[in-house]
């Protein structure tokens, strides 16, 4: 299973810093959709489900969480903590989120709306979405 991290370019100076997220430059997609999630509190796991054809691209805004992402065959860990950085979640990869600092902010690029039929939420139907 392929992690992608995407760079996204930082602009800065004594005042700061800035990252612009433009489709098509450093978004390998349309953007459709945006939401970001704060205030989670400790202990508690976000995710648990796999989309179908939709792909995301998560930046943690502030602060960091950890991602399981998990095709089947494989599981994978990775923190992110880096708001200059994008991690891409492909369809057909199950994903969680936990271990969320207190002040964490993760902000989710979707390339499509919100269509419940194309979310697997139940774990053993991931397991046996797209095999014959």
């Amino acid at each position: 299973m392929k992690i992608e991290l995407i760079s996204l370019q930082q602009h800065g100076d004594e005042r700061g810093l800035l990252v612009a997220l433009e489709e098509g430059r450093n978004i390998p997609f349309n953007i459709k959709r945006v939401y970001y999630m704060y205030d989670t509190l400790q202990g508690i796991r976000r995710g648990f489900h796999a989309h179908k054809k939709t792909r995301q691209l998560a930046i943690v805004m502030k602060g960091f969480c950890t991602f399981l992402f998990d095709d089947g065959n494989e599981k994978k860990s990775i923190l992110l903590d880096n708001p200059a950085q994008g991690l891409m979640i492909e369809p057909g990869i199950w994903h969680e989120m936990y271990d969320f600092s207190n002040d964490c902010i993760l902000m989710v690029l979707a390339d499509d709306l919100y269509d419940e039929s194309d979310y697997i939420r139940n774990y053993q139907e991931f397991l046996g979405w797209g095999k014959i």
